[in-house]
């Protein structure tokens, strides 16, 4: 400020020395108040300090929307979380449209082994196979009908049975496997009756394996008997085969 007024006054006085000397000869004129004669202008002085800071001012008003920026990159997969708990079971939905008809399958194979013989006379000769010469089924000729024995050609389960006619003697029959009885049967004839003895039997046989009926002990046990009204039959048949 002080610097400001010494400008001031050094192009304020030159002027008014001019006017003292050509308004008019011989007459002075007063020196405008509070300017001393014969003045010097000062040093400057120094800088003043700088003022505080003013308050903050009010925050303005919001700029526009800015335009949407480009997409960062994929973060990495985040671990699995815990398996949730099972809904409850939903109705039951409508049945389905029926599958077409498949193709025809190949015909399986139906494994067949079977015999039914009778007698034609009485049984003379214990201890060996009895001959059944009346056939009545054998179309797979499993049963040998001049040995009396049944061979096996399918393996499997086999299901056996025989009926005997008991006449004058008392009977004693047995059904042998590979010359080993398995099957016993006894009856005792009574006087000037016909009576009936019988017996069955599941097996399994293998490839080979024979089956037949013999009586066993000496003569007074073969009464086995058959005529044209009385029949001793022998019976067997596959239930069913093996698989491997």
């Amino acid at each position: 400020m002080w610097l400001l007024r010494a400008v001031l006054l050094l192009l304020v006085l030159p002027s008014h020395g001019q006017d003292t000397t050509t308004e008019k000869p011989g007459v002075l004129l007063p020196l405008p108040k509070g300017v001393c004669t014969g003045w010097m202008a000062g040093i400057p002085g120094h800088p003043g300090h700088n003022g505080t800071p003013g308050r903050d001012g009010r925050d303005g008003t919001p700029g526009e929307k800015g335009e949407k920026g480009d997409a960062g990159l994929v973060g990495p997969k985040g671990d699995t979380g815990e398996t949730g708990v099972t809904g409850v079971e939903g109705p039951r939905g409508f049945p389905g449209v029926q599958g077409r008809k498949g193709e025809p399958g190949e015909n399986a194979y139906v494994y067949r082994s079977a015999f039914s013989v009778g007698l034609e006379a009485q049984v003379t000769v214990p201890n060996v196979p009895i001959r059944f010469t009346k056939i009545f089924y054998n179309q797979q000729n499993h049963y040998d009908g001049t040995t009396g024995k049944f061979h096996c050609n399918i393996p499997g389960l086999y299901y056996f049975s025989y009926h005997i006619t008991v006449y004058l003697k008392d009977v004693k029959v047995s059904l042998y496997k590979n010359d080993k009885a398995v099957l016993f049967t006894f009856d005792q004839y009574q006087d000037k009756n016909v009576d009936q003895a019988s017996g069955s039997v599941l097996l399994h046989l293998e490839i080979g394996d024979q089956i037949w009926l013999q009586v066993y002990e000496d003569g007074k046990y073969n009464g086995v008997y058959a005529d044209n009204v009385n029949d001793s039959t022998f019976t067997g048949f596959l239930l069913y085969h093996d698989t491997n």
